[in-house]
């Protein structure tokens, strides 16, 4: 029998309002669980998915987490591309072939009102089935969320299940949800990979430009180059990224004297310079401060440019240039001097006749006519080798072209009491070559053999050769210039074919004439190598090849 307070709690409902309340608290207990699991997945999916997944394998990740939030049989994604809905991704069934989904089916209902919708049953019968009929077999639900980008429509999230009444309201609510956070992750997929391949863009721009370029902070440390890099930078690759600028490209301990970085960090303007190194390269160097939204310097680009080519090119043109106006003058002259040479001549062999008989008369007058007729070719020769107009590639006699060059400057060797030597195959074949240009090589190779003799105590010679030599790569002749003289330091072998070096006087030398021996004689396929001992002499040789065949323009 029930005591007073039971009874009392009975007729007054009591017991009726715990029971709900405990079943309400476990419905609620159900759905804070339900709710903590729903955002678990979204949380773990946050953490599954990266930038560098493809949508399928999105699709996929949260296939494998959906089934704990509600039920999951089949899960696709179709995105809209111009006016055509596409499938990207179905899972499980992953067929071959994602054909487009029919304008006139359901699933265009979701695209049109942009709210979650779900079928149930499933319409079989539509057209998505009859593009898609590996799904109308099983699935007797299905729910269609939306994908917004950017405010619009861009997408559907399809989610089905062999259930019947599987999605409640709040199941519907949290596959929004799971769209929004998926049209997330693709948007940010999307930009990812833009932006990756801007970067690769600009990385493979940067590495293809063949000049040196490299990021520097404002404490010299190189924070990025392209790979590139001069002789004098040290070649290790991996170890340049953290390291000083003047270390990797000049090989130094501390920063250069007079590094236009400090003045760029002063003044943040672009700052130029040129620099010729010791091996002879030319170099422009180009400073540009990189900039903060304050305007404070946070990196220097350093960009190096290898003119040494360019700075040649410039070289010969002043050359030729001045050679050409040395020639205008030069044939002025010889043709001044040639017309009195003839009268000279003609005046002293006509009285040569007279007086023929007479010795000590005639002796003076063959004196005479022999200086002038000397003084004829060298006139001779230095019209020709003054002369302009453009001479093609022609059989050349070489050792002719060097008994024209000694004729030529003869008095200007034997006025500083210098013996020439000469040792001239007669057996020398000809070749095609532009004999002024060669005559042009030689004279430079015996002027400065004639510098070098200059305040040498010993005898001074200087021995002309010409020879030749077959080896693998065919035929070649050799011209060879060499002196007794003081010789050339081994530091400055590599210079010695450099614009504007020159160890003359200003007024002796301008540092070209090598420059452009060497360009000649590239031009005809050879070369132009020089050996020294410093304090004993050098020698100079010309190399060219044998050729033969018709006459042909040169170009240099």
């Amino acid at each position: 029998m029930l005591d007073k307070k039971s009874l009392i709690e009975n007729l007054t409902g009591v017991n009726s309002s715990k029971l709900n309340y405990y079943v309400e608290l476990k419905k609620r207990n159900a759905e804070i669980l339900k709710q903590n699991s729903r955002l678990e997945i979204l949380h773990q999916l946050s953490r599954d998915i990266n930038l560098e997944m493809s949508t399928e394998d999105m699709i996929e990740r949260a296939y494998r987490q959906l089934h704990r939030a509600l039920p999951c049989d089949f899960l696709a994604l179709a995105l809209l591309r111009g006016d055509d809905l596409s499938m990207r991704a179905v899972i499980p069934l992953k067929p071959r072939r994602l054909p487009v989904i029919p304008a006139g089916s359901f699933v265009w209902d979701a695209m049109r009102t942009g709210k979650v919708r779900m079928y149930e049953p499933a319409q079989t019968a539509d057209p998505f089935f009859r593009v898609y009929p590996e799904l109308a077999r099983d699935l007797r639900c299905m729910a269609i969320a939306p994908l917004f980008m950017r405010t619009a429509i861009q997408g559907l999230l399809l989610v089905g299940s062999t259930q019947k009444n599987a999605y409640a309201k709040e199941e519907l609510g949290f596959l929004q949800h799971l769209a929004d956070h998926l049209t997330i992750s693709i948007q940010n997929a999307r930009l990812y990979k833009e932006v990756s391949r801007a970067q690769q863009g600009w990385e493979a721009t940067f590495k293809a430009v063949t000049d040196p370029i490299l990021l520097l902070d404002p404490d010299y440390n190189i924070l990025l180059d392209n790979g590139r890099q001069m002789p004098e930078m040290v070649s290790d690759q991996a170890g340049a990224r953290g390291m000083k600028c003047y270390a990797r490209l000049y090989g130094r301990d501390v920063p250069c004297e007079g590094c236009p970085m400090e003045t760029l960090k002063k003044d943040p303007k672009p700052v130029f310079k040129r620099l010729e190194t010791d091996s002879g390269l030319v170099l422009d160097l180009f400073y540009y401060p990189v900039l903060d939204e304050n305007r404070r310097l946070t990196a220097i680009t350093h960009i190096i440019k290898d003119v040494t080519q360019k700075t040649n090119m410039e070289a010969k043109l002043m050359h030729s240039a001045r050679l050409a106006a040395i020639g205008e003058m030069a044939a002025g002259v010889a043709h001044e001097l040639n017309s009195p040479m003839t009268v000279i001549i003609g005046t002293a062999q006509l009285i040569h006749r007279e007086f023929e008989n007479h010795r000590e008369i005639r002796e003076p007058l063959e004196d005479i006519v022999n200086c002038g007729l000397r003084c004829k070719r060298i006139i001779q020769n230095l019209l020709t080798f003054s002369r302009q107009d453009h001479l093609p590639m022609a059989e050349t006699d070489i050792n002719e072209e060097i008994e024209r060059v000694l004729h030529l400057i003869y008095y200007q060797i034997d006025r500083n009491q210098i013996s020439v030597c000469k040792n001239l195959d007669p057996n020398l074949p000809f070749t095609k070559a532009n004999g002024r240009q060669i005559q042009q090589v030689l004279t430079n190779l015996l002027i400065n053999a004639r510098d070098a003799l200059a305040g040498v105590d010993r005898e001074k010679i200087i021995e002309v050769t010409s020879r030749c030599e077959c080896n693998s790569n065919g035929q070649w002749i050799i011209i060879s210039v060499k002196d007794n003289g003081i010789g050339i330091p081994a530091k400055n072998l590599q210079r010695v074919f450099t614009p504007f070096y020159t160890s003359k006087e200003e007024s002796k030398g301008t540092g070209l004439g090598l420059s452009v021996s060497l360009g000649i004689a590239e031009a005809h396929g050879g070369s132009l190598e020089v050996e020294s001992t410093c304090g004993q002499g050098s020698c100079f040789s010309l190399r060219l090849p044998v050729k033969k065949g018709p006459a042909y323009d040169l170009n240099i």
